[in-house]
């Protein structure tokens, strides 16, 4: 599929100079870290909220299971309007949301009420992370850079991934200080800065064309009836995964019924929501998102698990515990910028493997008995692991991903992540269901272990990350250029030129100044010349050519 996205306006003055100034990417730094925060901000508020609203505490868990179920929805939704709409609209939309959000929990006086509030805060918060990838890599593609842009990379992956860490940490100190309702309130100042931020520093979104306003013309483009059908499926998914060990047969009926249908309408349609075709035919992309998944299972065990066996077998208090974790916020907020900024990928994702299986073991043997500091190790152990498997699945995320479809993809990663976040929970209710003791919590870690072995395999056994001169380049540029060759769009004329890079896999590429070949012992056969009027591939002429498919010259 490629969609016909609303392009930012022509970029300011002294772009090629400085295309990613601060006053562009904190806004989006900000937005970003809406969403993991509010994940787990509202963790040591529960009990509080329970004994306020005279509701029992098994009760306010709808308040987590609704802002995930929300935001797994909500990520590539946003994404796709973002590449139709314009992401500085929607990402303002999100942001006004959460605000509303922030206002309703903060007068709640029922669950009603602060449910309400909490899927008004992960709708919201979901149009963070996909935006600012759209505007990152338009951005990029304005300024005419072939690399991605790591610092920056970096930056989302501190706000994406290293602030959920410090969400705990957070929350009971306002809980502590304020109560229970500054877990909402505190989005009130937050998005108000943000929405001054983006609306003075962000890009505006090119105007939408008359012929292409209209409902039924933007719900062609976006696909509206994959993203209904993609919104019941997901929803009954994580219903069914969030009563186990109970089966919750209705939900799981419910997603067979809605996902059939879907997958066929998705299958046949020419510009799909969800692009079944196009992501088994990238591969590098559909085990970017299955590595994400499998990694934060376990960092996500260890952020809700480990809390649950510090207060329930160690006898510590909320705060305690949370502040126990926050060095693995800090570890993994330290590491991901220096990271991001050498575009790896294949060594990050390796690092995260390798000590997501060390952290594991370290679960198992801890004890009621081992000190505070035996439990702080493992969580910095599990700090490396978040950094490095946020920066290499994210840097591969953007290499792998078409470019007028990164707000999807990215979407779509984000949803990956939750349901491996969902299934922490699951699998944590399942190991502790006799209470959280010494026993469950190596059960847990023996779980871990099996994920982190998984992981290692994913990553080890990848051909496309084996290739270490596949690192750092992105699979598909296309923009603004002036030749019709190949790798001769130069980002900066007014016609339009294509680069494209080769699945090192299958194919060879010229190799840029300073690297070596990607393989000097094949021959490289000349691609076929398409020029911007007749952009079709050489073995049919009549059909347009697939972003997704990654084809050997």
């Amino acid at each position: 599929m490629r969609t016909a996205a609303a392009r930012t306006d022509t970029p300011p003055h002294g772009l090629s100079r400085k295309p990613f100034a601060w006053t562009f990417t904190t806004p989006l730094y900000v937005g970003s870290s809406l969403n993991p925060i509010n994940s787990s901000i509202i963790a040591t508020g529960l009990v509080p909220i329970a004994d306020d609203l005279r509701v029992p505490v098994g009760s306010t868990a709808v308040l987590v299971s609704s802002l995930y179920l929300a935001s797994a929805v909500a990520q590539p939704t946003a994404g796709k309007l973002a590449e139709v709409l314009g992401p500085r609209r929607i990402f303002l939309s999100g942001i006004v949301l959460v605000l509303l959000g922030g206002l309703v929990g903060g007068l709640g006086q029922n669950m009603a009420m602060l449910t309400v509030a909490r899927v008004l805060v992960g709708v919201g918060t979901s149009a963070g992370f996909p935006c600012a990838m759209v505007l990152i890599r338009r951005r990029a593609e304005e300024a005419g850079l072939a690399q991605p842009p790591g610092g920056v990379l970096g930056g989302i992956a501190i706000a994406g991934m290293a602030t959920a860490a410090v969400g705990p940490p957070i929350g009971g100190l306002l809980v502590g200080a304020a109560g229970w309702r500054w877990a909402f309130l505190i989005n009130i100042p937050v998005t108000a800065i943000a929405l001054a931020m983006a609306l003075r520093w962000l890009p505006r979104d090119a105007g939408l064309d008359r012929a292409n306003s209209g409902f039924r013309r933007i719900a062609d483009r976006i696909d509206l009836p994959g993203i209904l059908g993609f919104a019941v499926s997901m929803s009954a998914l994580v219903i069914f995964l969030m009563g186990l060990p109970r089966t919750e047969w209705a939900a799981l009926a419910v997603f067979v019924l809605a996902a059939v249908p879907t997958v066929v309408w998705e299958l046949r349609g020419t510009a799909p929501f969800f692009d079944f075709r196009g992501l088994a035919a990238n591969g590098a992309l559909a085990r970017t998102y299955l590595r994400q998944a499998l990694t934060l299972l376990g960092v996500y065990s260890v952020m809700y698990g480990m809390t649950q066996w510090m207060e329930a077998a160690h006898g510590m208090s909320t705060v305690t515990a949370g502040l126990l974790l926050l060095p693995m916020g800090a570890v993994s907020a330290v590491l991901s910028r220096p990271l991001a900024s050498r575009n790896l990928v294949r060594g990050p994702l390796i690092a995260s493997a390798v000590t997501m299986l060390l952290g594991s073991v370290g679960i198992m043997l801890l004890t009621s008995h081992s000190p505070a500091l035996a439990i702080v190790l493992v969580s910095l152990v599990f700090g490396v692991t978040s950094a490095a498997t946020t920066v290499g699945n994210q840097t591969a995320l953007y290499l792998a991903a078409p470019p007028d479809q990164i707000g999807t993809a990215s979407g779509l990663f984000r949803t990956f992540g939750y349901l491996g976040t969902i299934t922490s929970a699951v699998i944590g209710g399942i190991v502790f269901r006799d209470g959280a003791s010494d026993h469950g919590l190596h059960t847990l870690g023996l779980v871990l272990v099996g994920a982190g072995v998984a992981v290692l395999l994913l990553t080890a056994l990848d051909r496309r990350l084996m290739n270490r001169g596949g690192e750092g380049r992105p699979a598909a540029k296309t923009g603004p250029g002036t030749g019709t060759g190949p790798g001769t769009g130069t980002g900066t004329g007014t016609g339009t030129g294509t680069e494209r890079t080769k699945d090192p896999d299958t194919a060879e590429q010229p190799p840029r100044t300073g690297e070596r070949p990607l393989n000097p012992e094949k021959s490289h056969t000349p691609e076929t010349h398409r020029t911007p009027e007749n952009p079709r591939t050489p073995e049919n002429p009549d059909t347009p050519a697939n972003p997704h498919k990654e084809t050997p010259a």
